[in-house]
């Protein structure tokens, strides 16, 4: 304890310490990188006008944490909001926090430790009357601890509209080969008392989430819950996140089609995007963020403009696909082909008035990029774009061949909400399969 204190002192001695991102490139859509040093599985609380960025264990303590009067930053490092661990638990592998202010003006920390007695990852609470903390724990023991599930983590809160609130979490499945859940569990007012029994929102099954799904948070956007999770393994660029929706509030939940962030979505501008949080703010939405940087050895803060396209989220810098047989056509015709996606492609855009309408959704108004996917046989081809009815602008498809399908790259400006964007023959003979927006 003298050591700890010491160290402190030492912290505060020194003052803050401001975290800088690298030099800010060109204007681009892609994800900001606010905190450029390891900050992974992100939690955002807003008092007052200062955020707080909570993060898993690094060498800035068990729960370190960070201040900013904005989500883009610049951050400053606080001393460890969570000094000392409950009796249950073992340092070094304090994970995943959550922190929220009760009605009473008291602040709570949910967090994962390392059970003593168990040997599995469990979830501990603590308090505090300053959300910088330091927070002191509740109880002799955790929260939420089932060993024979493999343990639990990954903890986050939710209050629904009546004003009761719930935790959610993640049973540790896989750490005994078993498939994962997400778990919803009501607790009262203070936060840390359980009430009545748990329900399973979401179980892992899919072949890319390789039996984990984890970091649940959820949000409501009209009358729809949305879900948020990361899946797969979070050590490789293959970890992302997504969503899952459902018009009750205890499920049943649907997954995702595609997944929200991934390496691939944001053209590798982030890697291994996962441990989200979501800030829900009248100026705009934004989600938060974590990826590897400084060559796969630390995972840094990321931030993003967050819209929501009738109810379902769209993350600005990550591709959305449009498909192009489900747009409005005029003097053309779906294709059923293998090669394409989902099986069909809009063929027969041969003529002055060919022409598809795809209707795509900006998070904020601004420059994004289209990227038309197609194939063009009999040499090179052009359609004509247009967004909203606006100027046009040629678009060129060097020959590809039937049934290759290659992408072209068009800049675009987008209003905020739903935009109409128009490809209209102009030379030759192309085929479209999607659209992506970024």
């Amino acid at each position: 304890m003298r050591r700890l204190l010491a160290s402190l002192v030492a912290v505060l001695a020194a003052g803050p310490v401001v975290l800088s991102p690298p030099p800010a490139a060109a204007a681009t859509t892609a994800p900001a990188l606010v905190i450029a040093s390891d900050f992974p599985d992100p939690d955002i609380l807003k008092v007052g006008d200062t955020y707080h960025a909570y993060s898993t264990n690094n060498g800035h303590g068990n729960v370190p944490v960070a201040t900013a009067t904005s989500l883009t930053g610049p951050w400053t490092r606080r001393p460890d909001a969570l000094p000392t661990l409950g009796a249950w638990a073992s340092g070094g592998r304090t994970w995943a926090p959550e922190v929220f202010r009760r009605a009473d003006g008291r602040y709570v920390l949910y967090y994962t430790a390392l059970s003593r007695s168990v040997g599995r990852q469990c979830i501990g609470a603590a308090t505090a009357m300053s959300p910088l903390g330091p927070f002191t724990p509740v109880g002799t023991g955790p929260l939420i601890c089932d060993g024979g599930e493999g343990g639990d983590i990954d903890a986050s809160s939710f209050v629904d509209g009546t004003g009761l609130r719930y935790l959610l979490y993640k049973d540790d499945g896989n750490a005994i080969g078993q498939p994962t859940s997400l778990w919803l569990q009501q607790v009262a007012a203070d936060g840390t008392t359980l009430q009545g029994g748990r329900v399973e929102l979401l179980r892992s099954g899919r072949p890319e989430e390789s039996g984990v799904i984890e970091a649940p948070v959820l949000t409501r956007v009209g009358t729809q819950y949305v879900l948020f999770y990361s899946l797969g393994g979070y050590g490789g660029d293959a970890y992302q996140t997504s969503y899952a929706t459902s018009p009750s509030l205890t499920g049943p939940y649907t997954k995702a089609y595609r997944s929200l962030l991934t390496t691939a979505s944001l053209d590798n501008a982030v890697l291994g995007p996962g441990g989200a949080d979501v800030v829900r703010e009248a100026g705009g939405d934004r989600i938060v963020f974590h990826g590897w940087i400084d060559n796969r050895t630390a995972r840094g803060m990321y931030v993003a403009d967050l819209g929501w396209s009738g109810g379902f989220p769209v993350v600005r810098g990550s591709r959305v696909r449009y498909e192009a047989e489900r747009g409005r056509l005029n003097n053309c015709a779906v294709r059923a082909t293998g090669t394409a996606s989902q099986g069909q492609a809009v063929a027969y855009l041969d003529h002055p008035d060919s022409w598809v309408e795809v209707t795509v959704f900006a998070p904020r108004a601004g420059g994004y990029t289209a990227h038309v996917a197609y194939s063009a046989g009999y040499g090179d081809a052009q359609h004509t774009l247009t967004v909203n009815g606006g100027a046009a602008q040629v678009v060129s498809y060097p020959d590809t061949g039937w049934e290759t399908w290659r992408q072209v790259r068009v800049d675009v400006t987008l209003d905020a909400g739903h935009n109409t964007i128009r490809l209209n023959h102009l030379s030759r003979w192309a085929e479209l399969d999607f659209v992506e927006i970024a």
